[in-house]
């Protein structure tokens, strides 16, 4: 059954936090931006187009949901519950820090039918966190993790690359970590520089040097890898197209591609075919035709790069899971270890 979300986007307008990659506006008096009117407009709205036949979910973006007063989370969420108990939403996503949950808080959120909590960890690294001005330890995301996955809540991490403070060894090890809470989705982020924020004080003044598409790329495919092996779904990498982004004006600098995840994996092919070319000298592949444009990557490089000795053969007979090169059947997962030869069932590294 296709999935469908019904985004709703509540600014935090009271969030005391200043995120130095955050541009969240400060207005004294109001919470947020969105009436209790304007949530059942959206949805009605919503559902006047989704297939009947769809899951549907309410999704609360754009800020710190938990942070926003108890009472007012509760009227938000008592709104979608209508439409829950009528069978007409599935459930409810929404978007948080770490330390902004509590067993209280949880309680409320399964009462009132919340099916997913993303949780905005962006680093495990405790420095990156407190260069970034997100002042709290390393457990806060790994008791909040607990009592989400405790509540049958799906759980989900989202990581950004490339904070003031991190480095390559940094992230992969956030992402080592985050395998560890064992979330069941995730998201990947590289750091973008968005105008009228801290972080774009510190571009402009040369003490923050965002990633370019090339070294995030790179950094992201290893990543990438990792919670793709170990069946973390991971549901989105790089920010969104919009129109706010794709104005010059409000990104300032950093990595944003509207087709980052088809870059990262197009490397992730291009690394393991590479290995089979240096022994072979060819490359015969047969694959599920929904694969071949993630094999020939962004712009068809990969064809560009290997030439007339990669030769492509659609066969829809093998599943989204396999590739197969000169003859010899490979899984995902082999093409996401570099494996070409018998799997290695050891620790990933």
């Amino acid at each position: 059954m296709k999935h469908y979300n019904i985004p709703i986007f509540i600014s935090h307008f009271g969030c005391p936090n200043d995120c130095v990659f955050c541009n969240q506006k400060k207005i004294n008096g109001r919470e947020t931006d969105v009436s209790l009117e304007d949530v059942k407009n959206i949805i009605e709205t919503y559902l006047k187009t989704l297939p009947k036949k769809s899951k549907k979910e309410v999704a609360f973006f754009g800020g710190t949901f938990t942070g926003i007063s108890f009472d007012l989370q509760k009227q938000y969420l008592s709104t979608v519950h209508e439409y829950i108990k009528k069978g007409l939403i599935d459930g409810i996503r929404l978007s948080t820090r770490p330390d902004y949950i509590d067993k209280k808080i949880v309680d409320m959120l399964v009462s009132y039918g919340v099916t997913t909590v993303e949780l905005g960890v962006q680093s495990l690294d405790e420095n990156v966190l407190k260069k970034t001005h997100r002042f709290y330890p390393l457990e806060k995301v790994y008791s909040a993790s607990k009592l989400i996955k405790d509540a049958k809540i799906e759980l989900g991490i989202q990581l950004m690359l490339g904070l003031p403070g991190a480095t390559e060894e940094s992230d992969y090890m956030s992402a080592l970590k985050t395998v560890e809470i064992k979330p069941d989705i995730a998201r990947i982020y590289p750091t973008l520089v968005i105008k009228e924020t801290e972080m774009a004080e510190m571009f402009k003044k040369g003490s923050y040097i965002p990633l370019s598409i090339e070294e995030a790329v790179q950094r992201c495919k290893k990543i990438y890898s990792l919670l793709e092996y170990y069946d973390i779904n991971i549901v989105r990498v790089g920010l969104q197209p919009t129109e706010e982004l794709n104005d010059n004006e409000n990104v300032l600098g950093g990595p944003f591609h509207p087709a980052f995840r088809e870059l990262v994996v197009g490397e992730i092919y291009y690394d393991f075919l590479k290995k089979i070319d240096s022994l072979d000298g060819e490359i015969s592949i047969e694959i599920n035709e929904k694969n071949v444009s993630k094999v020939v990557g962004n712009k068809k490089i990969n064809r560009v790069r290997f030439g007339k000795r990669l030769t492509i053969k659609i066969n829809n007979s093998l599943s989204l899971d396999a590739i197969m090169v000169n003859g010899k059947n490979y899984l995902w997962k082999q093409v996401l270890r570099g494996e070409i030869d018998e799997p290695d069932n050891n620790k990933y590294e």
